[in-house]
């Protein structure tokens, strides 16, 4: 699976103009699942983020998780995370897992960070979203499992 975990102070997601999921300071999370992928990798990247010690203390270092200051996440699933830019311009997304399974797995992914404690909202799977933020530092990290 590959990810995009950015911290925020605020997030939301928007679908035909209704606001489907929204958080305060967090983490706002891209996930795609890519061919191969199972749960197994779902539960293992849910385990690292809500571990991730990416919030500052009270000396201002990195040094608490997202479950340390209370903080939420926002998932949002973006399967262009797969793309494959080393031909040409246009990305091809055939590393993507099918939808299907990408779907069970974003998910997975969703209830598997929730069962760890931390408080998730959730975009549309293959909707057309509007994914609005405001990042806090910017502190952008990236997963590929």
């Amino acid at each position: 699976m590959k990810a995009v975990v950015q911290r925020v102070a605020r997030a939301s997601v928007t679908v035909e103009g209704q606001i489907i999921g929204e958080i305060a300071q967090g983490v706002l999370i891209l996930i795609c699942a890519m061919q191969g992928d199972d749960t197994a990798q779902a539960d293992q990247l849910a385990a690292k983020i809500s571990k991730l010690r990416i919030f500052k203390d009270a000396d201002g270092k990195m040094n608490l998780s997202l479950k340390d200051v209370g903080g939420s996440a926002l998932v949002v699933s973006q399967f262009t995370l797969a793309g494959d830019t080393s031909r040409g311009n246009r990305p091809g997304f055939s590393c993507a897992a099918a939808p299907e399974l990408g779907e069970q797995l974003y998910k997975h992914f969703s209830m598997a960070l929730a069962a760890l404690g931390v408080p998730v909202q959730t975009g549309q799977f293959g909707a057309d979203m509007a994914v609005d933020l405001l990042n806090d530092g910017p502190v952008t990290i990236l997963y590929d499992l």
